[in-house]
């Protein structure tokens, strides 16, 4: 195996040139991926808000099932599936095609091995409820409601590693198309099924379960018949099976990575209901939480993109270029979070009349507005951080720096500063704060001591190590090139 040679017309400089044709390239990612993810998103959203006008308990208890089907089971699959960011998009810019197919072959197996016992979880959901003393009637609803919702869970898994495997391979479009027509047809199937066929509760979980395997057939006709992934073509066969182990290398401490400060947020809005006047110190929490997954869903298009660049030209064996992609996203996102962070700091008086008339909860709002800015540009930071993460392959890294960031600091001090000082529900986001600053200081250090050359010679190392002639081949073709 021969590393990539530094030829003496590498210029580690960055030039104008060269960055600005890395914007354009990093946007016409970034957009689209940003605009699929809101859809995405505004799919389960949907659900609540139909069920929200079936009255308290429905509301209550659909609150409580999505919160636990998100913790473990989607984060899960989310989580587990950016291991072919890794996976894909390296064997996409090796110009290793069928790999790339192999791969999301493996993750598909592997998640919906790992369906079976959330599955289980689910079924008994009510006895874990009670268990942590939570009302019967809202476990039982909300029980029903998870089990509803497993065929979702399935599609999920299929869908999370075809999401990947278009991302890596820069197909947005797609997947942008696909998201839009299933909002559209989401939003009038819940209402049939809630308020037509008087299904309540369950229906939206089964709309949501329609909706998922209609994204997976859109997007399975897409993979399946396009001209666009010809050369990577998903084939189930015998290295499916045996890429298991690899993929869960990556998969696992990306799962780690994601689901750890998810989990952090999920365990704060449980303390918000310790505090005094728990109602309205968890609905500000709650407010606050759905600004910052709203613009999350827009970072998160800007860290694929990170992922998505950096995998593909440390595959092709580019490590300058690589290193340009960084500069050229975190820019970009810099710029998107300081003019949203800017807009909701001189609208934070009227922000929360987006979310409720009552006075006292718009005042909160206003109030924590400051913070949630500060946050969002942190997590804007982090997303692009934790893109370069999965694109470079070091997911084990990112997740003891999460560990540490939200376990041993963001999650103290939001206990600290909540029940100790008394700042309440702002506490409590003080943690988050602080968890976040925490997590995006350690991985732009990790970014900043990453020796590229290094990087691109371990990947090609790890990707060719079954094909030395074809490294050969490739080799020589770069020799004859320069």
């Amino acid at each position: 195996m021969e590393e990539v040679p530094q030829s003496e017309h590498m210029k580690w400089a960055l030039t104008r040139d060269e960055f600005v044709q890395e914007l354009k390239k990093a946007a016409r990612i970034a957009a689209p991926m940003a605009a699929a993810s809101v859809l995405q998103y505004l799919v389960q959203l949907v659900s609540v808000v139909a069920v929200g006008h079936l009255g308290q308990l429905s509301l209550s208890s659909v609150a409580v099932a999505t919160a636990l089907a998100n913790v473990t089971g989607f984060s899960l699959h989310t989580g587990l599936a950016g291991g072919l960011e890794t996976l894909c998009g390296q064997a996409y810019g090796a110009g290793q095609y069928q790999k790339v197919g192999d791969y999301v072959c493996s993750a598909v197996i592997s998640l919906i091995l790992v369906c079976l016992p959330v599955c289980i979880l689910w079924i008994f959901m009510d006895k874990f409820l009670e268990l942590m003393h939570q009302d019967h009637v809202i476990s039982q609803e909300a029980r029903e409601y998870l089990m509803w919702l497993i065929p979702a869970l399935l599609g999920t898994a299929i869908l999370k590693p075809l999401i990947r495997f278009l991302q890596t391979q820069s197909l947005i479009l797609p997947m942008l198309l696909s998201a839009f027509l299933v909002l559209c047809s989401h939003i009038p199937l819940c209402w049939i099924l809630v308020y037509k066929l008087e299904l309540g509760s369950p229906g939206a979980a089964l709309a949501c379960g329609i909706s998922s395997w209609l994204n997976v057939t859109l997007l399975g006709f897409y993979v399946a018949f396009s001209s666009a992934c010809e050369k990577t073509r998903v084939r189930f066969t015998k290295k499916a099976f045996l890429g298991i182990l690899e993929f869960f290398r990556y998969g696992v401490p990306s799962a780690f990575m994601i689901c750890l400060k998810w989990w952090s947020c999920e365990l704060l809005t449980l303390l918000s209901g310790l505090l005094p006047n728990p109602k309205l110190e968890t609905s500000v929490l709650s407010i606050c939480f759905t600004i910052s997954i709203l613009h999350f869903a827009v970072s998160y298009g800007f860290g694929a993109s990170a992922s998505t660049r950096i995998s593909n030209e440390l595959g092709a064996g580019n490590p300058n270029q690589a290193r340009v992609a960084v500069l050229a996203i975190l820019s970009l996102a810099i710029t998107e979070v300081v003019i949203v962070g800017t807009t909701l700091f001189c609208c934070r008086h009227v922000l929360g009349y987006a979310y409720t008339n009552e006075k006292q909860v718009v005042h909160y709002i206003g109030v924590m507005t400051p913070l949630i800015c500060l946050s969002i540009f942190m997590d804007s930071l982090q997303a692009v951080l934790s893109g370069v993460a999965m694109g470079s392959g070091w997911q084990h890294i990112g997740a003891y720096i999460n560990l540490g960031a939200f376990y041993l600091i963001g999650l103290p001090m939001g206990v600290i500063f909540s029940f100790v000082l008394h700042q309440r529900a702002k506490g409590l986001w003080i943690g988050v704060v602080a968890g976040t600053t925490t997590q995006a200081a350690l991985l732009s250090l990790v970014t900043g001591a990453t020796n590229w050359q290094k990087q691109a010679n371990k990947v090609r190392k790890r990707l060719f190590a079954e094909s030395p002639h074809q490294e050969q081949c490739d080799q020589g073709t770069r020799n004859t090139s320069a």
